[in-house]
């Protein structure tokens, strides 16, 4: 069992930065593929960023591929998405999540999910 904790988020004026963190509860942190993920009010969860094991591989929605980053430090098991020049319409609740990494990061199939953590962005 995985357990993720995200934090970071908050209100925020358009054109402002956050970073967000995804803790995970596990020794084996390394070997999974790790995924963010956001949905806003009256939407569908939608994909926003994966990063392989080991940070090699990274993908990106096409809405945030400028203006996002992930990166994961798996000395202190966390992942983080560099969230630059936000927008309104990033407005959502943000999930990480965890799955077994794969060959395609667009195949991982995520088993673990946090909680989620909010961020507002005012026009």
């Amino acid at each position: 069992q995985v357990q993720l904790v995200e934090s970071g988020g908050g209100l925020v004026q358009a054109g402002d930065s956050l970073r967000l963190a995804c803790a995970a509860s596990t020794r084996t942190f390394k070997i999974y593929a790790m995924g963010w993920f956001r949905q806003a009010p009256g939407k569908e969860r939608e994909f926003v960023a994966s990063i392989g094991f080991n940070g090699g591989r990274i993908l990106y929605a096409d809405n945030v591929k400028e203006r996002f980053s992930a990166s994961r430090d798996n000395a202190k098991n966390t992942v983080y998405l560099q969230m630059n020049s936000l927008k309104p319409e990033d407005t959502a609740v943000y999930y990480c999540a965890a799955g077994a990494d794969n060959l395609y990061l667009t195949k991982v199939i995520y088993d673990y999910w946090g909680q989620g953590t909010q961020v507002t962005v005012s026009s």
